[in-house]
């Protein structure tokens, strides 16, 4: 099992009546459960349970409770709560389905080696999509419209997770209206190094202290790091502005050692979001609204395109939540209400709230993000990295799966066989030297 699951999570539920519920059971059936199974991916093996045979079946009672058999390649494989996961998102998502379970298996020796045939013929056939580690979480911050916040959420909430100790890769997808650079304070151009035959872009990259142990760094992209200065217009259609994405993925060196990759998107549901969702099937989405009920209802349409393109929304942020006066009062300036209700209609969690700081603002255009100072914002950024790290994307474990006990195998017997080649080596010298 490798990296992210790309499920969309299910719609808040709303009342139905008996006779329509009644209409809905009768018209699921086994090839609509697998279908939508086909949208779980295996986090370590990166295809779809149903390709490669992990999914056995189902079973749909009178009621609506499906029951599908799922066979892994290990049954203590830590990834397991990750398919359960994604598998009963999908599933939930169906109309008529009032509960899912899971009856789990572990496949047999033969299963076991076609399924990782499979992985191994479409790992071949995929290389070179994206440089993008499998084992970096990707989280793309997407908004319903511009003037929420969502590059300050993107910089700061990658700021405040890279504060844990780890690493955050950063690029900004925002071509046209692209803000990192001066929110993070860089101003030099990026550079291509010689990768083999090819020449690859080196990330800008940047310490980030942890107050609990080594720090952490963010590897950041972006236009603002190619054109001539900040102030410079790109008059660019989809496919000129797709591509530029696709360098951004495909001909930056990324670390391999990248636990995530947030992505700032650009607003709206145009060509590069859709074209990102291709290109970057497992990443995770994170809505950005105000507490307006205009901007949450803008925002709902973000959450529908993520749901057509079968990627998951992992949950909602209420930027502008409050204004904090000086002597601590709360002001609701821009109304109240609208991550809630966001949340409840994608039915997803509410993250968290951030509240407005001048601070923020301040940081941004000084290179200084807030989330790395002292304050409400930085408590609130500090608070959602926790929860996205703990609870809504936490970073893939893959020690016990058995992929990666197979890539552990593999190098331990070639290091085995370099010591016995040095072994023999030796013997032959002394045999020689002696003689």
């Amino acid at each position: 099992m490798a990296d992210a699951s790309v499920s969309p999570s299910p719609p808040a539920p709303g009342p139905v009546t008996e006779v329509a519920t009644a209409a809905a059971i009768e018209a699921l059936d086994e090839s609509a459960i697998m279908n939508v199974l086909r949208g779980v991916i295996d986090p370590e093996l990166g295809s779809n349970i149903v390709e490669l045979g992990m999914a056995k079946g189902a079973r749909i009672d009178p009621d609506g409770l499906v029951t599908v058999k799922i066979a892994l390649t290990t049954s203590g494989c830590p990834l397991r709560a990750q398919i359960q996961k994604d598998t009963k998102a999908r599933i939930e998502s169906l109309p008529g389905v009032t509960k899912v379970k899971i009856d789990w298996t572990e496949l047999t020796a033969e299963e076991k080696s076609n399924t990782m045939a499979v992985a191994r013929k479409n790992a071949v056939d995929q290389a070179g999509d994206t440089a993008i580690p499998a084992t970096a979480k990707v989280l793309a911050i997407a908004s319903g419209k511009g003037g929420v916040g969502k590059s300050s959420v993107t910089v700061n909430l990658a700021a405040a997770i890279a504060a844990n100790g780890l690493k955050v890769g950063i690029i900004d997808a925002d071509i046209w209206g692209f803000s990192i650079p001066r929110m993070l304070g860089i101003d030099r151009r990026l550079e291509a190094v010689k990768h083999g035959e090819r020449a690859v872009i080196t990330p800008h990259s940047l310490p980030v202290p942890s107050p609990t142990g080594p720090p952490g760094r963010l590897d950041v992209v972006s236009m603002g790091f190619l054109v001539e200065d900040e102030e410079s217009a790109l008059l660019w259609r989809g496919l000129m502005l797709n591509r530029a994405v696709q360098h951004f993925l495909e001909d930056v060196q990324w670390a391999d050692d990248l636990d995530y990759v947030v992505i700032d998107m650009p607003p709206g549901t145009g060509d590069v979001a859709m074209g990102l969702a291709r290109m970057i099937p497992r990443a995770e989405l994170l809505v950005v609204t105000t507490p307006a009920t205009g901007a949450q209802k803008v925002a709902t349409r973000a959450v529908s395109m993520a749901r057509k393109s079968y990627l998951r929304v992992a949950g909602v942020i209420e930027n502008m939540s409050v204004f904090v006066a000086p002597d601590g009062a709360e002001y609701a300036l821009f109304g109240s209400g609208g991550g809630e209700a966001l949340a409840a209609e994608a039915g997803v969690p509410l993250v968290g709230k951030i509240p407005i700081i001048p601070e923020v603002s301040t940081g941004g255009d000084e290179g200084s993000p807030a989330a790395l100072a002292d304050g409400p914002a930085a408590e609130a950024f500090a608070d959602i990295a926790r929860r996205v790290i703990d609870e809504v994307a936490p970073p893939v474990e893959m020690a016990g799966c058995t992929a990666r006990m197979f890539e552990m195998a593999e190098e331990a017997l070639a290091a085995f066989d370099a010591e016995q080649e040095q072994a023999h080596a030796d013997e032959s010298a002394t045999v020689e030297s002696s003689s």
